[in-house]
């Protein structure tokens, strides 16, 4: 179970990260929008993605010793600054969500779909996410292990887009509070630091 709360740490880390995917769930669930098929979407990207990630690009990381310790440290340099970045939101406390009064339109499924595909895929930071961070942690695990890593992440993105999707009314007014947005920066530069120290530790008795 620990590589399961690791799995669901890690993802949930970096999947709650404010960024534009997070914006765009938000503003469809507030207005009702298409909401379940955009949860969806973004569900079977991240199962694609975090999938080829732990399995795949997890899986050959983990037959080269220095490939392995490169990604470990290279992960551990992304996850410090992520969690940076949180902190540096934490002390300026200028983190704002805006929505724009739309509440009249309304798309079409395919049109729903085909936006959060966009809004997706074309950010290249979900494969940085998915192949350089999450890849490079899977490919520190045992392989008999990396299952239960990956249910652990893909639990953490169904949880997620569900709970902002149609939780979305009861968020946005407590999102509108700047101590909302810190205590959550916050809670995510905790989680980075700590799994960015661990992935240091874990190249350098490698390596050692």
């Amino acid at each position: 179970m620990d590589f399961f709360i690791q799995g669901f740490l890690v993802c949930g880390g970096l999947i709650i990260a404010i960024g534009a995917q997070n914006a765009f769930v938000l503003k469809q669930g507030l207005l009702k929008n298409n909401i379940l098929p955009i949860i969806l979407t973004c569900f079977a990207c991240d199962f694609v993605l975090i999938s080829l990630g732990v399995l795949g690009l997890g899986f050959i990381i983990s037959e080269s010793q220095a490939a392995t310790v490169a990604l470990a440290i290279v992960g551990a340099i992304f996850l410090f600054v992520y969690g940076a970045r949180a902190f540096r939101s934490v002390y300026k406390g200028n983190a704002t969500l805006e929505l724009t009064n739309d509440n009249n339109i309304q798309q079409s499924t395919w049109k729903a779909i085909l936006a959060t595909l966009a809004i997706t895929l074309l950010n290249p930071h979900v494969y940085l996410d998915c192949f350089a961070i999450i890849g490079g942690i899977a490919g520190t695990i045992p392989a008999d292990s990396k299952i239960l890593f990956l249910a652990g992440a893909l639990c953490t993105s169904l949880l997620w887009f569900f709970g902002l999707g149609y939780g979305a009314r009861l968020l946005i007014p407590l999102f509108k509070h700047p101590i909302t947005w810190r205590i959550l920066d916050f809670s995510i530069g905790v989680v980075m630091w700590a799994i960015a120290f661990n992935l240091a530790k874990f190249a350098w008795q490698l390596h050692h």
